[in-house]
């Protein structure tokens, strides 16, 4: 073999190896099954143009909310300084009530904040695909919260789960793929009773739950102002959130301890009485025509 042949050699499989590295994909990053890998090949072409018509780009980092009630989970992918919505995927099932789990066996979905790293995907799970949510974090185990084995998955069936159709979940799934391969370490799973309105604050004034859904919508209210993921600590054995540098300065960020929203045509103003009587004891809604008056 001439030495100009070896050199040809040698250029091609660097060039083959940068564009690997550069179309965030990667065959050694993350763990692969028969149906990760088809529903990769088969959605990401598809899901890149998805995106690129919302200005997004298939491989950036990547953000997911869940709220219970509606049944609904999203994903963000930044664009730039923030995160943009990308997709909004109806849940097919989730088992238990409203309010975190407690314990082992109680077949609740969880509630707060959590965090997926590589080591928690599974493409060979039982239930199609699935990623391990990380129940119980800090917050829960100092809580002594038990359990484990908490996904989001196919199938659509959950015990303490949120379980999604295999169609869906082979898309979310492609997502994280692609945004791990690209090289963000771990994202963020913000998981929330409802939409966090002092409307549905006060629709649910009377569950017990209220003052750990309050720290909860610390958390809610940071990201709708910041579109941002803040880091989340934990600190007497409450939420803490922390925003990271760079500081976004322009943003349309909320004091998160307001007391009053505008949510498209209507503001609720929920008015607290003392810890001892009921929580929420009155809201009144109001359009935007007589939003003056508040």
């Amino acid at each position: 073999m001439s030495p100009l042949t070896l050199i040809l050699q040698l250029l091609t499989i660097c060039l083959f190896s940068l564009s690997l590295t550069t179309s965030g994909h990667t065959e050694t990053q993350i763990p692969r099954s028969e149906i990760s890998r088809e529903a990769y090949q088969r959605l990401a072409p598809l899901l890149d143009q998805e995106m690129q018509q919302k200005g997004l780009r298939l491989g950036q980092p990547i953000f997911i909310r869940i709220f219970k009630e509606e049944n609904e989970l999203e994903v963000w992918v930044k664009k730039e300084l923030v995160y943009e919505l990308f997709e909004t995927y109806s849940i097919c099932k989730y088992s238990g009530n409203l309010g975190p789990k407690l314990k082992e066996g109680d077949e609740q979905s969880p509630e707060g904040f959590y965090t997926v790293s590589v080591t928690a995907l599974n493409p060979w799970s039982n239930f199609h695909l699935s990623f391990n949510l990380g129940y119980p974090n800090e917050y829960d185990r100092l809580h002594n919260r038990t359990g484990g084995a908490l996904m989001v998955h196919g199938k659509c069936a959950s015990v303490g789960c949120f379980a999604m159709n295999d169609f869906r979940i082979e898309e979310i799934y492609t997502i994280i793929d692609a945004a791990l391969s690209n090289g963000q370490e771990e994202f963020s799973v913000h998981i929330f009773p409802f939409r966090m309105s002092w409307d549905k604050m006060a629709k649910n004034g009377e569950s017990p739950w209220v003052p750990f859904w309050e720290n909860l919508k610390l958390g809610y209210d940071y990201f709708q102002g910041h579109r941002n993921p803040p880091m989340v600590t934990v600190e007497e054995k409450q939420y803490a959130f922390h925003a990271f540098d760079p500081f976004l300065f322009g943003s349309d960020l909320t004091p998160v301890q307001t007391m009053q929203t505008r949510d498209e045509e209507q503001v609720a103003e929920i008015r607290i009485k003392p810890s001892h009587e009921k929580r929420y004891a009155h809201v009144r809604k109001t359009t935007s025509k007589n939003r003056s008056a508040l």
